[in-house]
């Protein structure tokens, strides 16, 4: 997701599939009215939401830069900035709107954190116990000791090339959209152990399927794939989206009945911001607490293997040496935190400045640092 060659394989892959990101974010259907989340986001795109506040002209001008300095950071489809729950700042790009659908591509990830912490809650799963995949239940195998804390935090120490050189050998293209895309949690838990649980950070949108598949089996022990995607479609509806009013949220399965909670969802940059506001409460809507405060505390505690990624979620803080940088620890608030997919999707939280930024678009890996650059500086202005 970061760097340069998982930049060009996230390409690969919607080439693979033959996809057309305008088609996925303009073609959906919009999302039908649901409850409100608590501030003045309109749940409908025929709902009017209340004229936004006057802008501080700086905060203006450093948002508007997301769109007109394409050349720097790419196509900006959508801006949406809110302070204490109100919009303040909504902008898209030509053929697109509040009711257009947009792919979620690795911020997915936060969003099946956050379904593995309800699961947590309930008592069906452990954080700290072995990850009940049954491919690794056999005496004397390694992966047994996998834990979803080592999942969450990437470091379950399965072999996986998130990156391929060139891109077609990577085991992310592999899983999506070749021998893997018609069981993609039995590609990725059939890897091998190439290190010991918790020792190795390792960026794996395979992993996140892996989770998917230990919340579905959860949930129903069918192994029907229509009631596996049936069984989590009502899981998220229950607990994600009629309570949140993420209305147009839409997960994406593969043909066995699994999430592809890694990747593909797709959802309007004002549900994406709902998901954010529900981050930057800790679990928290309207008053009532959905996922408890120990779960948020994980998720944004820094990982033992990387201290710039949580519980499946990036963070503001440095990372290890030679790694590539996701936000700017040395500019922005230590709690600044974010869910960040490929091409420039970002939910950025900033509880501190009571902040959500929403931003969707096509960023080139040429682009990144002078993207996040832009972000920073919006987030600096505010």
């Amino acid at each position: 997701m970061i760097t340069k060659k998982t930049l060009l394989a996230s390409a690969a892959l919607a080439l693979l599939a033959g996809w057309s990101l305008t088609h996925a974010a303009g073609q959906m259907a919009p999302p039908a009215p649901g409850p409100r989340f608590g501030h003045s986001l309109p749940n409908a795109p025929t709902d009017t939401p209340r004229p936004l506040p006057a802008l501080d002209p700086a905060i203006k001008a450093k948002a508007d830069a997301l769109f007109s300095d394409a050349a720097a950071v790419g196509e900006t489809r959508a801006l949406l900035v809110l302070r204490d729950g109100e919009p303040i700042y909504e902008r898209y790009g030509a053929g697109f709107g509040p009711d257009t659908k947009l792919i979620s591509w690795s911020m997915a990830k936060s969003i099946t954190a956050v379904l593995t912490g309800f699961l947590v809650a309930d008592g069906q799963l452990s954080l700290d116990g072995p990850a009940p995949v049954a491919a690794w239940q056999r005496s004397g195998d390694p992966r047994g000791a996998i834990t979803l804390a080592d999942l969450l935090h990437m470091s379950s120490g399965l072999e996986h090339v998130e990156e391929g050189d060139p891109v077609w050998n990577g085991d992310t293209v592999t899983m999506l959209f070749g021998g893997g895309a018609q069981d993609m949690a039995g590609f990725a838990e059939a890897k091998p152990a190439v290190a010991r649980p918790g020792e190795v950070f390792n960026y794996s949108s395979s992993t996140s399927v892996i989770l998917a598949d230990i919340l579905t089996d959860a949930l129903t022990p069918s192994q029907s794939p229509d009631a596996r995607r049936e069984a989590m479609r009502e899981f998220i509806q229950g607990r994600l989206i009629e309570p949140l009013g993420m209305t147009s949220l839409t997960p994406e399965f593969d043909a066995r009945g699994t999430m592809i909670g890694g990747s593909i969802m797709h959802a309007t940059a004002r549900d994406y911001a709902r998901f954010g506001e529900f981050l930057r409460n800790h679990g928290v809507v309207n008053g009532q607490r959905l996922l408890p405060e120990s779960w948020m505390d994980f998720m944004l505690t820094p990982s033992p293997t990387d201290g710039g990624y949580g519980g499946h979620i990036w963070l503001n803080r440095a990372r290890p040496a030679g790694s590539d940088p996701a936000l700017w620890p040395d500019r922005g608030p230590n709690d600044l935190f974010a869910c960040i997919g490929h091409q420039g999707q970002y939910i950025i939280v900033s509880p501190s400045q009571r902040v959500t930024i929403v931003r969707l678009g096509i960023t080139r890996d040429d682009q990144f640092p002078s993207l996040r650059s832009h972000l920073a500086d919006l987030q600096a202005a505010l």
